[in-house]
């Protein structure tokens, strides 16, 4: 999803819940979510009376496996 400051790698939107997902491959996932704070991802959705995660995952391109993620608030 396309923002004014940046794009959204995967929104997932149910009935109560928001999930806002930013993917880095060899890098944190605490970097993923300062990239969802710094880039304010989570502000089109500010008005939404839904619960919002935003969710920072990390991946590993030797191992090719998941190497962390972390979720926020």
């Amino acid at each position: 999803m396309h923002t004014f400051t940046g794009r959204i790698d995967c929104k997932v939107e149910t009935r109560n819940y928001i999930y806002l997902f930013e993917f880095k491959r060899d890098d944190t996932a605490e970097n993923a979510l300062a990239q969802i704070d710094s880039k304010d991802y989570a502000l089109p959705f500010a008005a939404d009376s839904r619960k919002l995660y935003k969710i920072g995952v990390s991946f590993d391109s030797a191992s090719r496996k998941l190497a962390g993620w972390k979720v926020a608030e």
